[in-house]
């Protein structure tokens, strides 16, 4: 079980969620664990957790959507650890709401974070993984598979992510560098408490499939990265494994 020792780990929106679950499953595989949040004090909690389980965890304070943000994340943990081995871009964010009243500045907030924050963040620390080989994990959703309703922006965020890793996957591959992406389906996190508009149609509402296994929790999502990120998926790169209970059968 000690899969990633000698390995450093990256994870954006490491705070809570899945990547807070990540954080844990790689540390307790023998990586060390740099955590990123927007919320320092989220990413301060995640790595107290691994380290009080034994691990070893850098927690930084990080605005994906910032180039100098994620430049000088990316400083510091090259100076702290030098270069990392694996990637996970978990930090992400989601606002239901009816198209033609949409603001556009959320809009542009959702794309920021869950697209270019993800660009972003491959962008500085790329070149980092590929001087001995490395893997990234995307973190992107059903919804970048299939439309939801009022969720424009989400589901146009999460498809670019998905063609995000294919095309990171062919341009990285010469240089040993795997990446891939998990699409979650129902999941219980903090997301599931985002309300739907108050006068949503309910007909359209009901097209929203239901899982077959219902929600999941962080941890399955977990198990399932580590699994991308280790050598036991040496072959796959450029994929995208829904990981949603039957949803997207």
């Amino acid at each position: 079980m000690q899969a990633f020792v000698g390995r450093s780990a990256v994870i954006t929106g490491g705070g809570g969620g899945v990547g807070q679950a990540l954080a844990l499953k790689l540390a307790s595989a023998g990586a060390q664990v740099a955590v990123l949040d927007l919320s320092a004090e989220a990413a301060q909690s995640t790595a107290a957790a691994v380290s009080a389980a034994g691990g070893r965890a850098l927690a930084l304070a990080c605005d994906v959507s910032d180039p100098e943000s994620v430049a000088e994340t990316t400083e510091a943990i090259v100076g702290e650890w030098g270069s990392p081995h694996l990637l996970c871009n978990a930090a992400g964010m989601q606002v239901y709401g009816r198209t033609e009243d949409f603001p556009v500045e959320t809009w542009l907030k959702i794309i920021g974070v869950n697209l270019t924050g993800a660009f972003l963040v491959c962008r500085s620390l790329l070149p980092h993984l590929a001087k001995e080989g490395g893997a990234v994990v995307n973190v992107a959703s059903l919804a970048g598979l299939v439309g939801l309703p009022y969720d424009a922006a989400y589901c146009a965020s999460k498809g670019g992510l998905i063609q995000l890793t294919r095309s990171l996957a062919k341009e990285f591959s010469d240089r040993k560098v795997r990446v891939n992406a998990v699409a979650p389906g129902g999941v219980n996190t903090a997301m599931l408490d985002i309300p739907f508009p108050e006068d949503g149609d309910p007909g359209v509402l009901k097209t929203i499939p239901s899982a077959v296994n219902g929600l999941c929790e962080p941890e399955t999502i977990a198990n399932v990265i580590s699994f991308l990120l280790s050598d036991e998926a040496a072959h796959i790169t450029g994929t995208v494994l829904p990981v949603d209970g039957g949803l997207s059968a």
